[in-house]
């Protein structure tokens, strides 16, 4: 069994980050979302906010399990008995990022393999730091998100004492 694990913040999970889980379910036996709790990038939803976001708008793949972890990349891959890092990447500047952390994640794990996925074409753009930042100041991002992660966003983040529109 091939098991593959697909690490991020997932703040909030995006179209993109979806289109790159579905395909690679596709691809391997088995993959593990590993949320982050990435505190450095001041998300909106709490790792359990964010662990719930995704079950429900993944809960139609069966071979995808949804979990947190902290700590280093490695040592998740070792406690799911996995070996095989997804990364997607939109850009040069990703890749940079994304090569080093596959150089570095090799040298403490020989056996690690990267596997950098480029989203399709519609979701090049989407990231969930704009997502967030566009949703934060009133914006539409209902073509970003699924609707379970756009109701969750809409709730997050409606004005105290009145209920999130649309």
């Amino acid at each position: 069994m091939v098991r593959a694990v697909y690490p991020g913040t997932f703040d909030p999970l995006t179209r993109g980050h979806e289109d790159i889980i579905r395909r690679s379910a596709s691809l391997f036996d088995s993959v593990v979302i590993g949320v982050a709790a990435s505190r450095g990038k001041n998300p909106i939803f709490s790792v359990d906010e964010r662990i719930e976001i995704a079950r429900e708008a993944l809960a139609d793949c069966a071979n995808v399990r949804i979990t947190s972890f902290s700590g280093l990349l490695v040592n998740f891959l070792r406690e799911h008995d996995a070996r095989v890092v997804l990364r997607g990447v939109r850009s040069v500047s990703d890749f940079d990022y994304e090569f080093q952390m596959a150089g570095m994640n090799r040298q403490m794990m020989a056996d690690c393999e990267t596997l950098f996925m480029v989203p399709t074409e519609g979701q090049m753009f989407v990231s969930g730091t704009l997502v967030r930042e566009i949703a934060m100041m009133g914006g539409d991002v209902s073509r970003f998100v699924a609707p379970p992660v756009l109701a969750w966003i809409r709730r997050k983040l409606a004005p105290p004492g009145r209920a999130p529109t649309g």
